[in-house]
């Protein structure tokens, strides 16, 4: 028995896990686009942050997610660590307010953020534009044009859309093969 068209060559109890496939790898370059940052800019974002006003854990992780366009976001698990270093160095105080830790910067914490001569929000010079937005933005588009093959494409169509997605992952492979 042959698959019909509409399913490709993957046949319809396969198209399911194509499509689930497609729709994790999507989700993962949603959800990961920008979280992963080095630690280093992570204190350079709280103590230019903190350098404007005093402000709250959240409010601190929503700020830079708002100043990155969404393309960062860091999680609590990296902002509220960055906070107590930066508290144990002397750097920021923190003072209870309304039942929660309002942070702001020590002389010491002032002097060193006023260091500081690149902006962790600004794409072009904090490498998050390039990085973090723009290969999982691709990714989530090849995603979808796969699928968008796969579910309306011809069994020749999708052979050559699998060839095409098979080149694709061994050059990206040589890119970081690269020195």
């Amino acid at each position: 028995m042959t698959s019909s068209s509409s399913t490709g060559a993957f046949g319809a109890g396969n198209f399911d896990a194509v499509w689930q496939a497609m729709e994790q790898l999507r989700e993962k370059f949603e959800k990961r686009a920008g979280t992963r940052v080095g630690r280093g800019e992570v204190r350079t974002a709280v103590l230019a942050l903190l350098a404007e006003k005093p402000r709250h854990g959240y409010e601190i992780i929503r700020e830079i997610e708002e100043r990155s366009g969404g393309s960062w976001k860091p999680s609590a698990g990296s902002v509220y660590p960055t906070l107590q270093l930066l508290a144990d160095e002397g750097l920021i105080s923190a003072e209870e307010s309304n039942g929660r830790k309002i942070y702001s910067l020590t002389e010491a914490g002032r002097a060193v953020a006023g260091e500081e001569t690149t902006s962790p929000f600004d794409p072009a010079e904090s490498g998050h534009g390039a990085r973090f937005a723009t290969l999982p933005k691709a990714g989530v588009e090849l995603a979808q044009a796969a699928a968008q093959v796969n579910r309306s494409g011809s069994e020749k169509q999708i052979a050559e859309a699998a060839a095409v997605l098979d080149e694709a992952r061994r050059r990206l492979y040589s890119i970081l093969a690269q020195d």
